[in-house]
């Protein structure tokens, strides 16, 4: 059975990578303790305990940040740079066959937003976006996933680490979903069709990321849903994970 260590393990999308992993012998990390999960508390900025954490470990999925896309360099710069580098040396020393980083979409939507004041909000006409494109982050948030991307890449080239890069998107129920469009304006209405990741691909691109055989290392994959309104190239996830997604917000949405 393979080991997994899971970070940020009782947020929104580290519930859904529990169930997603649920056949794997789990080991969850939380930044504190989750009543209803059976999670270790751990600091990422603390490099020492997260590599004394990662022992005997075959994958770690590296949920754990601060996910606000509107926070300041110094909200960010620990959990989400330091954070970062701290999993990549602790996955390298505990000689850790596979890292997912939970990467995102800021990473790479500055042009396809309406203004850097809001990252949450897409233009009437989106250029697509290919995992190859070159970094375009939006945001402190974003620049901070652009570096742990690259440092993906560092550790698989020099450490032969396999390696995810998962550009996730916006993980939200139909109901939320449906709320959040009924909330917004077009800018913001486009931003949450393109973007929308339901629970179930949610899983399903989780799995993926941690299991499949990789063609080429590191790779980067975009995880959301099958949205008509995309603007996130699914293509290559599907072709280089084996990522079959089955949800699309504008079903959801009734068009």
């Amino acid at each position: 059975m393979t080991d997994i260590a899971i970070t940020g393990a009782s947020g929104r999308v580290g519930r859904e990578a529990i169930e997603a992993l649920s056949d794997a012998n789990l080991t969850l990390f939380s930044h504190s303790e989750a009543e209803d999960l059976d999670t270790t508390p751990i600091d990422v900025a603390d490099r020492e305990t997260f590599v004394d954490a990662l022992e005997g470990q075959d994958v770690l999925i590296h949920l754990a940040a601060n996910p606000n896309p509107r926070a300041e360099w110094d909200e960010v710069s620990g959990p989400n740079v330091d954070g970062v580098y701290n999993a990549y040396a602790a996955a390298a020393e505990n000689d850790v066959k596979r890292v997912v980083f939970a990467s995102s979409n800021h990473a790479v939507n500055m042009k396809n937003t309406v203004s850097p004041i809001r990252p949450e909000s897409t233009v009437g006409k989106p250029e697509i976006v290919r995992p190859d494109d070159e970094m375009d982050p939006d945001t402190y948030y974003g620049v901070t996933k652009a570096f742990g991307e690259a440092m993906g890449h560092y550790y698989a080239n020099r450490h032969g680490i396999d390696v995810v890069n998962l550009r996730i998107g916006w993980l939200l129920s139909e109901d939320e979903l449906e709320q959040e469009v009924a909330d917004r304006d077009g800018a913001g209405e486009r931003f949450a069709r393109a973007m929308w990741l339901s629970d179930g691909d949610c899983r399903r691109v989780i799995e993926a990321a941690a299991t499949a055989s990789l063609e080429s290392n590191p790779t980067t994959a975009h995880g959301i849903s099958d949205n008509s309104e995309r603007f996130l190239s699914l293509s290559e996830t599907m072709l280089e994970l084996g990522y079959r997604p089955q949800d699309d917000s504008a079903d959801v949405l009734g068009d």
